[in-house]
């Protein structure tokens, strides 16, 4: 039983976003995804002309006749949402923290999901796998999936993306649409995992941000704290080197990430907490569907 408050934000969020699901991604979705593969149907007697690659010859050897197996194209899909619940997401300084704007995008994606009839899984993971939703059909499904998103507390606060990957790979067998939803801080180089998971999924990043992590005001002596190690350091924000060490760490990181999904032919979508996600949600869309035209 979804307690009501949950239910009211999900509605909230399933009525902000209705023309983005309803009127934008309706005629793209579907194009966006397709070429998924094939999968079989049924056999038939070989007519002249069918490609004698398909001749199915146990059924021939049994029947004395040749039989052709006979394809359709796979059109249900399997959407697959990675969400990144690490410390490092449990910060904001505009309109809201990371965490919250990755667990709008994943109801976004997940109510699109249902519009089309797929299945819909949630991996939520920190430096260990959290939760893990199978895939699955139906408004009660996404209505949990979409839950969990929203309101599922993490036990650790560290990131392995690694791990998620593997896990991913491991509980997922057949091809999926996977969306890695995280701001990429990770310890570990993830850049083998990820690009075994890219060759068995159509893995698509999108990288979520926040202004002040490239940019920090002058505001004289401050103290942060590490979100997900704990660690506290006190520094100076007048002090013009460490403001430039600062945005040049960050700048390089940003950047790193960016040419590792170039590398491996990923698409990636970058959000930021001080902008409106569904624009670039829909560049996205419109941009991948020019491209399989």
């Amino acid at each position: 039983m979804i307690p009501a408050e949950v239910l009211k934000k999900i509605r909230r969020i399933q009525i902000t976003t209705g023309r983005l699901v309803n009127d934008v991604f309706a005629g793209q979705y579907e194009s966006v995804f397709k070429g998924k593969g094939m999968e079989f149907d049924e056999v038939r007697e070989y007519t002249p002309g069918d490609d004698v690659r398909s001749i199915d010859w146990n059924v021939t050897a049994r029947t004395s006749h040749p039989y052709v197996k006979k394809f359709v194209e796979e059109r249900q899909l399997t959407i697959m949402l990675l969400l990144d619940a690490s410390g490092s997401c449990q910060f904001g300084t505009v309109n809201c923290l990371k965490s919250e704007l990755i667990a709008e995008i994943c109801a976004v994606l997940a109510f699109s999901a249902i519009k089309n009839n797929d299945r819909v899984g949630l991996i939520i993971f920190t430096d260990r796998i959290e939760k893990f939703v199978p895939p699955k059909k139906g408004l009660r499904h996404v209505l949990r999936v979409i839950r969990e998103a929203l309101y599922f507390k993490p036990v650790s606060s560290g990131t392995d993306i690694n791990a998620a990957l593997e896990y991913l790979n491991m509980v997922v067998t057949r091809r999926s649409v996977s969306f890695l939803i995280s701001d990429f801080v990770s310890p570990d180089d993830f850049r083998k995992a990820l690009s075994i998971a890219n060759k068995r999924h159509d893995m698509i990043a999108i990288d979520v941000k926040d202004p002040k992590e490239f940019s920090l005001p002058k505001a004289g002596i401050i103290r942060i704290r590490d979100a997900e190690y704990g660690q506290e350091i006190e520094f100076d924000t007048r002090d013009d080197s460490f403001l430039k060490d600062y945005q040049d760490k960050a700048k390089n990181n940003f950047d790193q990430a960016q040419r590792l999904f170039k590398s491996i032919n990923m698409d990636c979508i970058n959000v930021s907490t001080d902008k409106p996600y569904a624009d670039a949600l829909i560049k996205f869309f419109r941009t991948r569907e020019r491209r399989f035209r």
